[in-house]
């Protein structure tokens, strides 16, 4: 535990929030023998140091190091070298620590929501896998890992390892688990979770879904295109100008007749996507997709699923993709152990710091603070 009194410096409980509680409290799995820096210190240097920018347990070592005589001594942190950090990383599983800063984030999340919606607005929270490229060794397949992100935030809400003899269907139950309260959240997933159980363990859990459905669910998908779509107007449409291109998107939204082939479902979306790249002299091109839910139209008119369904493309622009470009996670070397898992938790838990303190580029935050080591500190000590 970081110690309360230290050369002379108080560390009050004021100083004292849930993260730093949570960072001790995460079971150390080394052996008790020979052990000389405390397991929840090493998170602790762990996760400013990421907020700084570094991106290897080397990285984090020569961060500490910089920062002993200055900030870290202060606080009665002792400064392990590179090797500790590695192998005290590498023998964590994960799943105690995402657990446990899983919990953390969600109360954290359910204050702010409180406060500034009176915990009416409905949650909405991604599901989604992603392969750490860089964790391949040899023959064997890339460490897997499945994330929940919360829409609005976008803060990681769980994470959990996919095992290389199974894949995502079996572990979206063990990752919601993870998470306490579902009643009343909408879980929103790409096809692949377009699962009969899945959609049975929602409906259990007081949680709604929206899914879409593709090819992996042919009966079902031959059922939603069947539906009378001539007879049904347009419910929303939206235009999307930006990245070159400009994107059409149609929503017609109609209530489920009995005999659909899925559990609970309410409502089926139809989605047509019209792309044209601008200045291009090629036609557009027209993309039908759709969707099941079980809000039912009093739950949800056709613009709030149109958000659903948009919003949960940001566990992609707002983890994988900030993950893999602004922190390097594909280029990581990371490959023993737990270790690979560690870096992709402390890379979650930085992003979700970053935002709960209202930063919205990244890049540029972990830039500012790695100017100033005290600015990583703060960051985690206020939270």
């Amino acid at each position: 535990m970081l110690s309360r009194q230290t050369e002379g410096l108080e560390i009050t409980p004021e100083l004292r929030p849930g993260l730093l509680e949570a960072l001790d409290s995460v079971p150390d799995p080394r052996k008790k023998r020979g052990v000389r820096h405390r397991f929840g210190a090493i998170l602790f240097i762990s996760i400013c140091a990421v907020l700084s920018g570094s991106k290897s347990f080397a990285a984090i070592a020569e961060w500490a190091t910089d920062t002993a005589d200055s900030k870290l001594a202060g606080i009665g942190v002792k400064v392990p070298n590179v090797s500790t950090i590695r192998r005290a990383l590498s023998a964590l599983t994960g799943d105690e620590f995402d657990t446990t800063i899983g919990s953390w984030l969600a109360g954290r999340l359910a204050a702010a929501r409180a406060a500034s919606t009176g915990g009416k607005r409905r949650r909405a929270i991604a599901v989604d896998g992603k392969a750490l490229r860089g964790s391949r060794d040899g023959d064997e397949r890339a460490r897997m890992l499945m994330a929940a992100l919360d829409h609005d935030s976008g803060v990681t809400l769980g994470q959990v390892d996919i095992d290389a003899k199974t894949n995502e269907i079996p572990m979206f139950s063990t990752l919601l688990d993870t998470i306490t309260d579902l009643e009343g959240a909408v879980i929103t997933a790409d096809a692949l979770h377009a699962q009969r159980e899945h959609a049975e363990y929602l409906h259990k859990r007081g949680a709604h879904y929206v899914l879409s459905v593709k090819g992996n669910q042919p009966g079902l998908r031959k059922q939603l295109a069947s539906l009378p779509w001539s007879d049904v107007p347009d419910g929303f449409t939206e235009t999307d100008n930006t990245h070159g291109r400009r994107v059409r998107r149609t929503y017609k939204v109609v209530t489920i007749p009995a005999g659909i082939l899925f559990p609970h479902a309410a409502q089926a979306v139809r989605i047509v996507r019209t792309r044209k790249r601008k200045h291009s002299t090629k036609k557009a091109t027209r993309e039908t997709v759709y969707a099941v839910t079980s809000l039912t139209a009093e739950q949800a008119q056709p613009a709030e699923l149109a958000a659903y369904i948009r919003g949960h493309w940001r566990v992609e622009n707002k983890l994988h993709w900030v993950r893999d470009v602004s922190m390097g996670e594909d280029l990581s070397r990371v490959r023993t152990g737990g270790g690979p898992r560690m870096m992709a938790s402390l890379r979650n838990l930085a992003l979700s710091i970053l935002r709960l303190a209202g930063h919205t580029n990244i890049a540029k935050a972990l830039r500012h603070n790695a100017r100033k080591a005290k600015r990583a500190i703060e960051l985690v000590m206020t939270r």
